[in-house]
């Protein structure tokens, strides 16, 4: 079957809808671009925890594209194969392939979970990626109190919880949904005497390793003084059905194991040819120049990004980052040479409702405030002010009623060819934790 052809608009093409592609293409405005992408819309990532939790609709952490950047053209499917003499790329959509022949092509892929070749961790282990992960673990959580209910014998099985990995993701997520746990404890009296358990397990020496030392030691302190127990340099040998067994011999019986322990690019950056380094990430200079190329950018998550002001590491896989470099990148296809730099402002993270960590323009805080700010900068991030109150709704709401105990339904309707799995990675070493913040959206939701 011969493909249609079509010439990207303004001759930019754009692989990938995620925050650095989207930003990207809402930076250009007016100058266009095609933008491929098997979603309708881009999702916030940093909000999965408390989505999770049920602090917050997932439709409002979505940002409908067409609305983020409405000079942009937009293909819905997945990109295929690249043809760089030919500068065409091929593209699946619902209606049959598409060959889009582009003048400058950026590839802004982002990545997947990092499953490693760990037994049982792909047939057993819940990652933490994208919303279909989110849900998929909210439901289980909540499944995990009504068996538990239903079964006061295996009651403690039911409620151990283990999270590998204590980066951002996987600290906030097992904070959002201890929280959530204890909201709707009130409705299970039949587990008020039975113990939760709940295991942070990481590699690491400590936990946040990308925040200084002592709010990590904060955050330490916080968790532990909730009951969590977090086992450091400790790593994951096997995972079963109803039992995960660590590095150290320990073994937890849990129906619960949620890997949150670092990303990789996404599997199309291996096959497009152009250079990578040892992590898979594709090379590029400080104007996000693909090495060796002249007409062939990439950025966020799937790139290996230099960073003048910190000439000793390239860029972390987070929004922040992602967004001064779509920034970057706009005034370069504008004509611009000023090479990337970006000192970043801070870091910082929720855990729970009431308490937090952060770090802005060098000054540490913590509890309240801390979370209050964090919340404050991902809320400033999200591009559309509808979409901005909504979330903040959200968060007032949940604060007064708790959090939302309604399950929600699986995802469905979603057609062959934009079908993927944040489990379809494998790879050899066993990484440590890091905290990706892009992912890959889907669209439709329904109430259970």
């Amino acid at each position: 079957m011969t493909p249609a052809a079509r010439v990207a608009r303004n001759g930019t093409l754009i692989l990938g809808g995620g925050f650095a592609g989207a930003n990207l293409a809402r930076l250009l405005g007016r100058r266009g671009a095609t933008i491929v992408s098997p979603e309708s819309s881009m999702l916030y990532t940093p909000l999965l925890p408390e989505i999770a939790a049920g602090a917050i609709e997932p439709r409002h952490a979505f940002v409908p594209l067409r609305m983020m950047c409405p000079d942009t053209e937009h293909v819905r499917g997945r990109a295929v194969t690249l043809d760089e003499a030919g500068k065409t790329v091929l593209v699946e959509t619902a209606d049959g392939p598409l060959l889009l022949q582009y003048e400058r092509l950026v590839v802004a892929l982002g990545s997947t979970a990092h499953m490693p070749a760990i037994p049982g961790l792909n047939e057993h282990a819940i990652p933490f990626k994208n919303l279909s992960d989110a849900t998929r673990l909210r439901n289980h959580v909540l499944q995990c109190l009504d068996a538990a209910d239903l079964n006061p014998a295996h009651a403690e099985q039911h409620l151990t919880f283990v999270f590998a990995g204590a980066g951002y993701a996987g600290v906030e997520a097992l904070a959002e949904l201890m929280q959530l746990t204890h909201d709707v404890a009130r409705y299970y009296p039949g587990l008020r005497n039975v113990r939760q358990r709940w295991v942070l397990v990481d590699t690491g020496m400590r936990i946040l390793k990308q925040v200084p030392g002592p709010l990590g030691d904060y955050a330490t302190t916080q968790l532990r003084k909730r009951g969590v127990e977090i086992r450091l340099s400790t790593g994951v040998e096997s995972v079963e059905e109803h039992a995960v067994t660590l590095s150290d011999g320990t073994r937890i019986e849990t129906e619960t194991f949620v890997w949150t322990a670092g990303v990789v690019p996404h599997p199309l950056v291996a096959q497009l040819g152009l250079p990578r380094d040892e992590r898979g990430r594709i090379v590029v200079d400080s104007s996000l120049r693909v090495d060796s190329r002249t007409d062939v950018w990439a950025l966020g998550d799937c790139a290996r990004v230099p960073n003048g002001a910190t000439p000793e590491h390239p860029d972390p896989p987070t929004c922040q980052h992602a967004l001064r470099q779509a920034r970057r990148l706009a005034n370069v296809l504008r004509g611009s040479t000023t090479p990337y730099r970006y000192r970043s402002i801070g870091e910082g993270a929720t855990l729970g409702r009431d308490r937090g960590i952060a770090r802005m323009f060098g000054m540490c805080l913590r509890g309240l405030p801390a979370a209050l700010i964090v919340r404050a900068y991902h809320l400033k991030q999200v591009p559309v002010r509808s979409r901005r109150l909504r979330i903040l709704t959200d968060g007032l709401l949940s604060r007064i009623f708790r959090r939302d105990m309604a399950e929600l339904g699986m995802i469905e309707g979603v057609p062959a060819w934009s079908q993927t799995s944040s489990q379809a990675v494998q790879a050899s070493p066993v990484g440590s934790s890091s905290g990706s913040e892009h992912t890959i959206a889907t669209d439709v939701l329904r109430r259970g």
